[in-house]
């Protein structure tokens, strides 16, 4: 069996064998289990002088090698080009967009770093997995330096249009580097429209027959795999949750009311203050609600060196403000604004008995609460999934309340659905977005890519 070596920007080497993973990690850590792989990265670390050594450490029969950052590297290919640059051009926020040159030499030098390091880790039949946008060029660099093993790439994160894309300075380069790929997959049919589209814009010319894309005398893929959970374990946890000491603390709070949840990483992708607002004008329009319904957002710090996300906390802060001083009553906040993240399992057993799950981004590659919420919900009685149509899960899971996220009215008529809808309807939605979860989910998600790339690569051998 071949070797599978997964490289993304972070990993976290498990403590132990009992160590909770993410839901992405569960999934890739079973396939590196089962072929004795390697998972490649940054360790998370910042320190001058940097150390070169790689650290080895295996659990599982998985061995994490791992590597910190210069203060320099960090800055330019994090903080710069990675988080100021290619996140917001990626969420479509130009008005965000940082370009400095250095940044992006910065970004290039640390990718060529780390095919430096992963090389000597290599060996001859390994399949290769490179995640995300932190690592478009890695592909180019290995094989600039003559590895011929299967590449293949997964974005997480949406993939703009051209004419967004073409904001930034080095776009054809970047599309270079992707063409350096076997594979590259996307979450929608939209990016992989915009990638194909880009393509052909910068090469002059029709790049794709049947499934294969040419350019830049480079032969590739580009295919759409939508990321899933692990609904089985989801279901676990959530049911666990739901006896939980904290979790029974939360519904004790609410005294009966109805729980609407939200639950993101701190970032301006994510439509909070557009969230909040609605959720202001639900409590006026439809006032019946007052004192009858409670929203929970968690949001966990992100990027807390980066100064756009201290300013978003701080704007979050009075719009909540605003809201509780105006509908607030002595014994009734309607909105807990919590700034902290809670461990997985605790999140799972929130979701659990909410009524409601606000999932409102502005733009978002999947949106993976989305759909463990839906797992999370007591299938007796389950809660109303309140879906962004901007965010890749739409396109699966169809039987959500859909809102525009810019529609500050229409969110909250969609809450308002959301919260009356009887229990027949919620049923019914849940069930089929259940079927579709457990059709799609973790570990098809990454069977189909390893096998969309295994297959991919023979086909490409064989055409040279």
């Amino acid at each position: 069996m071949s070797r599978i070596i997964v490289v993304s920007n972070r990993v976290a080497v498990p403590k132990n064998s009992t160590t909770a993973l993410g839901g992405l990690a569960v999934g890739i850590f079973s396939a590196l289990k089962e072929s004795a792989g390697l998972w490649f990265g940054w360790d998370g670390t910042v320190m001058d002088p940097v150390s070169t050594e790689v650290s080895l450490v295996q659990q599982d029969g998985v061995t994490f090698a791992t590597m910190p950052l210069s203060s320099q590297d960090y800055e330019q290919y994090y903080m710069g080009f990675s988080n100021r640059m290619l996140w917001p051009l990626f969420h479509y926020r130009l008005n965000l967009v940082k370009y400095r040159r250095e940044d992006f030499a910065g970004y290039e030098r640390v990718n060529e770093l780390f095919a430096r390091k992963l090389l000597p880790l290599l060996e001859p039949n390994d399949i290769l997995w490179i995640h995300d946008y932190h690592l478009i060029p890695l592909g180019n660099a290995l094989r600039m330096a003559g590895v011929t093993q299967p590449i293949g790439f997964f974005l997480h994160i949406p993939f703009p249009p051209l004419d967004v894309l073409r904001a930034l300075p080095v776009y054809k380069r970047l599309l270079r580097y992707l063409c350096a790929y076997d594979l590259v997959g996307f979450q929608t049919t939209f990016d992989r429209r915009s990638f194909v589209d880009s393509i052909e814009n910068a090469i002059g010319r029709k790049a794709q027959r049947g499934e294969m894309i040419t350019a830049w005398d480079r032969r590739l893929r580009a295919d759409v795999f939508p990321i899933g959970i692990d609904v089985d374990e989801v279901v676990a946890m959530a049911a666990k949750g739901r006896q939980a000491k904290q979790t029974q603390k939360l519904r004790d709070s609410l005294g009966g009311r109805q729980l609407l949840i939200g639950v993101d990483r701190l970032d301006y992708s994510k439509g909070l203050a557009e969230r909040f607002q609605a959720y202001g004008r639900l409590l006026e329009c439809y006032p019946d609600n007052q004192g009858k319904v409670v929203f929970m957002q968690i949001a966990a710090p992100s990027r807390t060196d980066v100064p756009e996300y201290k300013q978003i906390r701080r704007s979050l802060a009075t719009v909540v403000g605003q809201i509780n001083g105006r509908f607030a009553q002595y014994d009734w906040t309607p909105i807990r604004h919590i700034n902290k993240g809670f461990s997985r399992a605790s999140v799972m057993g929130f979701l659990s008995i909410s009524h409601v799950g606000i999932v409102t981004p502005l733009k978002d590659g999947m949106n993976l609460v989305a759909k463990e919420f839906i797992a999370a919900q007591d299938p007796d009685d389950p809660g109303v999934l309140l879906l962004s149509q901007l965010a890749g899960a739409a396109q699966e899971l169809d039987s959500a309340v859909f809102v525009n996220p810019y529609d500050i009215d229409g969110i909250a008529e969609g809450m308002q659905h959301a919260i009356s809808m009887p229990l027949k309807e919620r049923t019914e939605r849940w069930q089929h977005m259940m079927t579709i979860l457990r059709k799609n989910d973790i570990n098809a998600w990454r069977d189909s890519f390893l096998r969309g790339l295994l297959e991919t690569h023979r086909k490409l051998k064989r055409v040279s």
